[in-house]
C-alpha cells in the first residue's frame, strides 16, 4: 500500500483535568478562596495541557470550545443571548458568579432545569426560551480560545452545537408558546455572522455538532437541518463545515447529509459499522468523511485489526485525503488517562483505554491506513483480547445456569399494590404527608478524609467502623430532632451510590482516578464491569441495622438499582447488556432479602438511571424497558406484602417510560420535581400512576434554603394533582453534596410545611 496521510481529530476532549483540577478550582471559587482570574487561569492551563496531548499523539487538530466551566450547552445559549427574563437583562457577557447563578441559582432565582444529555449519564443544563426573547451574539468565549490555540501554534477546530439540536433541547419558558424550533429563523443570521467572524479569525475547519441526527427526528426537524445547513453553507467564508452526529446511526438521513453544503460529515460507526461503508460508497467528490471508529463512550481498547478492516474497506471507495479518522462522540465521557491506575486487577489493565489513550489508538490506526502500520502493536492488541476471553471470572458456568432458573413468576409482587399498602400502613403507622429524605446526607469533609485514611491503611477497619457508626448516630439523631418520620443511616461508609456496591461484587473492580463528569463539578468514578457478577456476602445490612438499632423509627434500606448499576458503570462488551442487567438484578435481590430478614420494613431501591438507558430510536426502545422493568422486579418482588419498596429518580423525561414505571410496581417512588415547578407531577395524574409518590420540593442542587412558604406552595400544588394519601414528602435527591447547615434549615422547613398540610386537613 503506498503510504499517504489519513487526518485523525476527537470530537472533543474531558475538561475537569486528570487530577480534577477544574472540579476543586471552580469550588473553591464558589467558597470564595480564589479570585474569578484565579478561576480563568486554571481553565488556560487545562486547555493548554489538553491541546498539547493531542498534539502529541499525533493529531492533526486540536478540537477547541469543548472546554467548560460547568456546561457547554449552557456556553452556547449564553453565545446566543439565550437568558430568562428572572435573571435580570438578557446581555449574555457575565462575570463567572452571574454564570454560575443559571446553574445553581441565586437569591430569589431559580437555576435552569437539568436533564440527561441523550443516553449519557452527562446531564446539560436545559436553556429556557421566553417567547420574546430578541437573540443577540456573544461570541467572545470561542474566539478567545480560538485565538489562544493558534496564537501557541496549535492547528485548531473550533466546535459548536448546532443551531437545531441546540433548539431541539431548549425548552419554552412558557409551554404555551410552543417548540422553540419555531425560534430557528430569527438564531441562523447569528450563527451565519459566527461562522464568518471563526472564519477571519483563522479557522481552518469549523465542527457543528448535531446529535439530533442520531435521533428519530421530527418532519420539523429534518426540514430544520436542510434550511439550517443550506442557509449556513453560504456564510462560512474561507472556512470549511464538519456536520457531526453521534451516540448512534443516522441510518436514512444520510442522502440528505450529503445534498448540503458542507464540506464533511462526521459519522459514529461503533454501532453500525457497515454505515461506514456505506457513506464511503456514496460520498460526494467535495466531501470528507469523518468516521467515528474510536469509542468514545467506553473504555475497552479498541480491536485494532477490526477497525483497520473496516478503514481499508472504505478506502477501497475513496482516497486517503477524503479519509479522516475520529472518536466517535466526545471523549468527555470517559476518565482522563490510565497513566496513574496501578491498583487495577493485574489481568485487566491492558483491556482499558481510556481517553488519552484513545488518542493513540487513533495515531495506530492512522498509520496503518496509510500504510506503516506498527505490526507489533496489532499483534499485542490482538494477544490481549485472545487471553481476556479465557481469564478465569470472565464467564462462571454456574452463575450463569442460575441467573437462567430465574421463573417469570419471581417478576412480581405476590399481592397487588392495593392489598399490600393497607398492611404496610399497618406495619408502618405513618402520619399523612409522611416525611423523609432521598437516602444520602452530606459528606463532610471529615468523612472524605477518614475515608481516605482508610483506604491508605492509615485508619484499621475497626478504627473506620467506630467513626462512621458515630456518624450514623450523629445522623439518627439529627433526623429525630428535625421531626422526619422514615429516616435514613446517611450513607457515610459510601464513596459513591454505585461504586459502594461495586465493591462488594465479584466480576466488577473500581479504578482509583478513573474521574468522570456528571455534571459541574459533580464527578463520578464508574465501575467496571468485566467478568460475571456474584454478591459473596451481604454489603448494606450491618449498617442498616446498627442505624435501626438507634431509634424507635422505621430506617429506610438504600440499595442502587440494578439498571442505575448498569448505567453508571462501564460495561463489558462481549455480553448482551439485558444479560449483565439480570446478573446485577440477581445480586441486589439477595441484598434486598437479607435486609428484611434483618428487620428492615422499607426497602428503596433507586433507579435515576432507569430514563437514561432508553435507546434514542423508538423502534429499539420497548425491548430495553422490558428488561429493564424485568430487572427492577427481580431486584424487589421477592419481599412480603408488608415490606414496603420505594425507589427514586430525577432529572429524566418521564413521559417515554411511563408504563414502565407503573409496571415497576413499587409501593412509592420519589421524583425530582421543584425546578419544573411539580410539572411532572401532571403526567403521573395524567397517566393515572396508581401507587404511592414522593414529589421532591426542595432542589437540593441549588445552595438555597427553601422557604416553608414556598414548600407549604409546591405541596398545595400537589395535593390538587394527587390524591393526598398518596403524597410523601421529600428534597429532590440525596444530600450529598450539600452541607449540614443548609440541610438541617431545610429540612426542618420541608417538616413544618407537612405539619401545616396535616393541621389543614385536621381542622377542615
Amino acid at each position: 500500500m503506498q503510504k499517504q496521510h489519513i487526518t485523525t481529530h476527537v470530537i472533543g476532549y474531558p475538561r475537569l483535568g486528570a487530577g480534577r483540577e477544574l472540579k476543586w478550582a471552580t469550588e473553591k471559587f464558589w467558597r470564595q478562596e480564589i479570585s474569578a482570574s484565579a478561576l480563568q487561569e486554571v481553565g488556560r492551563k487545562l486547555r493548554r495541557r489538553h491541546w498539547q496531548e493531542q498534539q502529541d499523539a499525533g493529531l492533526d487538530f486540536v478540537t477547541v470550545n469543548d472546554f467548560s466551566f460547568y456546561d457547554t450547552t449552557l456556553d452556547t445559549a449564553l453565545m446566543f443571548g439565550i437568558v430568562p427574563k428572572r435573571f435580570g437583562a438578557s446581555d449574555a457577557d457575565r462575570g463567572l458568579s452571574d454564570y454560575f447563578s443559571f446553574a445553581r441559582g441565586a437569591e430569589g432565582r431559580e437555576p435552569l432545569a437539568m436533564t440527561k444529555w441523550f443516553d449519557t449519564n452527562y446531564h446539560y443544563l436545559v436553556p429556557e426560551i421566553d417567547d420574546d426573547l430578541k437573540f443577540t451574539l456573544h461570541p467572545e468565549k470561542i474566539l478567545g480560545e480560538l485565538e489562544e490555540a493558534i496564537s501557541a501554534g496549535y492547528r485548531a477546530k473550533p466546535t459548536l452545537l448546532g443551531p437545531v439540536s441546540l433548539l431541539s433541547l431548549s425548552r419554552a419558558s412558557d409551554p404555551k408558546h410552543g417548540d422553540p424550533l419555531q425560534h430557528l429563523e430569527q438564531l441562523l443570521p447569528l450563527y451565519g455572522e459566527l461562522l464568518e467572524q471563526l472564519s477571519a479569525a483563522g479557522a481552518e475547519w469549523i465542527q457543528l455538532e448535531e446529535p439530533v441526527l442520531a435521533d428519530d427526528l421530527s418532519a420539523a426537524q429534518h426540514a430544520a437541518i436542510v434550511r439550517t445547513y443550506m442557509k449556513l453553507g453560504q456564510h462560512k467564508g474561507g472556512s470549511r463545515l464538519l456536520l457531526a452526529s453521534y451516540y448512534g446511526s443516522v441510518r436514512g438521513k444520510l442522502n440528505t447529509l450529503f445534498t448540503l453544503p458542507i464540506d464533511g460529515v462526521h459519522l459514529d460507526i461503533t454501532e453500525q459499522p457497515e454505515d461506514a461503508v456505506t457513506a464511503a460508497r456514496y460520498l460526494p467528490d467535495d466531501k470528507i468523511l469523518s468516521l467515528g471508529l474510536v469509542q468514545g463512550r467506553e473504555i475497552w481498547a479498541a480491536k485494532l485489526a477490526e477497525l483497520r478492516e473496516i478503514g481499508e474497506e472504505v478506502l477501497e471507495h475513496i482516497d486517503a485525503e477524503r479519509l479522516w479518522l475520529a472518536s466517535s462522540c466526545s471523549l468527555q465521557h470517559m476518565p482522563h488517562t490510565l497513566e496513574h491506575e496501578s491498583e487495577l486487577p493485574s489481568p485487566l489493565r491492558p483491556w482499558l483505554a481510556f481517553a488519552k489513550e484513545k488518542l493513540v489508538e487513533l495515531r495506530h490506526l492512522s498509520q496503518a491506513l496509510a500504510g506503516s502500520a506498527d505490526e507489533a502493536v496489532f499483534a499485542a492488541n490482538e494477544e490481549i483480547h485472545r487471553r481476556r476471553a479465557l481469564t478465569p471470572g470472565v464467564e462462571v458456568g454456574s452463575l450463569r445456569e442460575s441467573y437462567q432458573a430465574l421463573d417469570r413468576d419471581e417478576h412480581k409482587r405476590r399481592l397487588p399494590f392495593p392489598q399490600r399498602i393497607p398492611r404496610q400502613q399497618q406495619l408502618l403507622q405513618l402520619p399523612e404527608f409522611p416525611t423523609t429524605t432521598i437516602g444520602s446526607f452530606p459528606q463532610t469533609q471529615e468523612v472524605r478524609s477518614q475515608r481516605a485514611a482508610f483506604r491508605r491503611r492509615k485508619l484499621t477497619a475497626e478504627q473506620y467502623r467506630v467513626f462512621v457508626k458515630d456518624q450514623i448516630r450523629n445522623c439518627i439523631r439529627k433526623q429525630e430532632d428535625i421531626g422526619l418520620d422514615v429516616l435514613v443511616h446517611g450513607e457515610f461508609e459510601r464513596n459513591d451510590m454505585v461504586e459502594y456496591f461495586a465493591e462488594g461484587l465479584k466480576g466488577v473492580a473500581s479504578s482509583q482516578f478513573g474521574w468522570v463528569q456528571s455534571y459541574g463539578t459533580r464527578c463520578v468514578k464508574p465501575p467496571i464491569i468485566w467478568g460475571d457478577i456474584e454478591r459473596p456476602k451481604a454489603i448494606t445490612v450491618p449498617w442498616i441495622s446498627y442505624a435501626q438499632s438507634l431509634t424507635n423509627r422505621p430506617v429506610k434500606g438504600m440499595l442502587t438499582g440494578p439498571i442505575t448499576i448498569l448505567q453508571w458503570s462501564f460495561v463489558r462488551d462481549d455480553l448482551p447488556r439485558e444479560q449483565v442487567a439480570k446478573q446485577i438484578a440477581c445480586a441486589i435481590r439477595a441484598e434486598v432479602l437479607d435486609l428484611e430478614r434483618a428487620g428492615t420494613a422499607i426497602i428503596q431501591v433507586d433507579e435515576p438511571a432507569l430514563r437514561e438507558g432508553l435507546p434514542l430510536r423508538q423502534n429499539e426502545q420497548a425491548a430495553y424497558l422490558s428488561w429493564a422493568a424485568d430487572a427492577f422486579k427481580i431486584s424487589t418482588s421477592a419481599v412480603a406484602p408488608e415490606t414496603q419498596i420505594h425507589t427514586h429518580m430525577c432529572y429524566s423525561e418521564f413521559e417515554d417510560i411511563f408504563q414502565t414505571i407503573i409496571d415497576l410496581d413499587a409501593d412509592v417512588i420519589s421524583i425530582e420535581t421543584t425546578r419544573n415547578r411539580l410539572k411532572l407531577l401532571e403526567t403521573f395524574r395524567n397517566h393515572g400512576y396508581p401507587n404511592q409518590i414522593g414529589p421532591g420540593i426542595w432542589d437540593i442542587h441549588s445552595p438555597w434554603v427553601p422557604s416553608v412558604e414556598s414548600m407549604t406552595s409546591l405541596l398545595t400544588k400537589a395535593t390538587g394533582i394527587i390524591p393526598r394519601e398518596n403524597l410523601w414528602v421529600n428534597p429532590d435527591c440525596g444530600l450529598k453534596t450539600r452541607q449540614w447547615k443548609e440541610s438541617e434549615a431545610s429540612l426542618r422547613n420541608l417538616v413544618v410545611a407537612a405539619e401545616q398540610l396535616r393541621a389543614c386537613t385536621t381542622l377542615s
